[in-house]
Parts: C-alpha cells; structure tokens; sequence
C-alpha cells in the first residue's frame, strides 16, 4: 500500500471508505468533491491493491472553528491560521501496519503551522499519540454536539523539518 495524491476519480472508494470508517457520521461525495477542488495538495488516498484503501483530506481553517458534518464549505475562509485535517479513514485491512502514521507524515511535512481536528469514535489516544493536545471550551463543547459524545477537538502544533 501507498500514499498518493487523490485524484477526482478515486472519490467512489473515497465516499466507500468513510461509510466503512465512520458509520455515524455520513458525509456525501459532494463534501468530499469540494475539499479535493478547495485543497488539492492536502488530499491524499492510500492506494491497495483493490483501490483506495484510506484518504486523508486537510484544509486551511481558522483555529476553533469546526466545520459542520456534511456541508459544503462554499470556498476557504479568509482568516486561515491553522489547518484542519478533516478525516484519516482506513479500511480494517488497512490498519495497524503503521499506513496511519505514514499519511500523517506526509501532512506534517507540508504543513507549517498548527492543525486541528475532531476526533470521534474513541481516537482520542491515537491523536494525543501523534501530538495532537484536546482543546476544551464550553464554546467548542457546543460546536462539537453533532460529532458525537466522545468528540473531541484537538490540535497539533506542526513546525516543517528544516
């Protein structure tokens, strides 16, 4: 399995992958279409040998803004003083074999600034183990309802190797 560039034609098994990764939180090819034509050098797929077996899709954003779940974004907001990485989804096949970590270290190394997410379906300690630190707000708290009780917003000061 590797990392590549996602391309417009892999977004079926894009939209495949998220409906196997995240049941709860439905998102359609649409979503997923626009985030690819707003950031086409942050959206990655991990390609196996049956198709895409994970994607990864990030984006500039404002820091403690958290975009909502299957909405389109209509284009980038103008204050953009993080990133927000908006899924890392891997089919079953696909984890534990450090494909995870692989894709992360292909943002981090693009990325020079902090990146925010909200973790779900208890990924908490997958994150915190990748650097990310929980943010906690009665303000992100309320933002958060739609993601689920165990959301939770988290942030990873990034720094480009150099």
């Amino acid at each position: 399995m590797r990392w590549r560039a996602m391309e417009a034609g892999d977004l079926d098994g894009v939209v495949a992958v998220a409906r196997i990764a995240f049941p709860d939180h439905p998102e359609s090819r649409t979503c997923f279409e626009e985030r690819l034509a707003l950031a086409p050098g942050s959206c990655f797929v991990l390609e196996g040998e049956r198709g895409v077996a994970g994607y990864l899709i990030a984006y500039p954003w404002p820091r403690g803004a958290i975009p909502p779940l299957d909405t389109l974004l209509g284009g980038l907001p103008e204050n953009r003083d993080s990133w927000y990485l908006h899924d890392l989804a891997l089919l079953p096949e696909a984890r534990g074999g450090g494909n995870a970590r692989a894709g992360l270290a292909l943002l981090f190394g693009q990325i020079d600034a902090p990146i925010a997410l909200v973790s779900v379906n208890e990924s908490a300690a997958f994150w915190q183990a990748q650097g990310f630190v929980p943010q906690d707000s009665p303000e992100l708290r309320a933002k958060l309802s739609s993601y689920g009780p165990d959301a939770r917003y988290m942030v990873r000061g990034v720094t480009k190797p150099g």
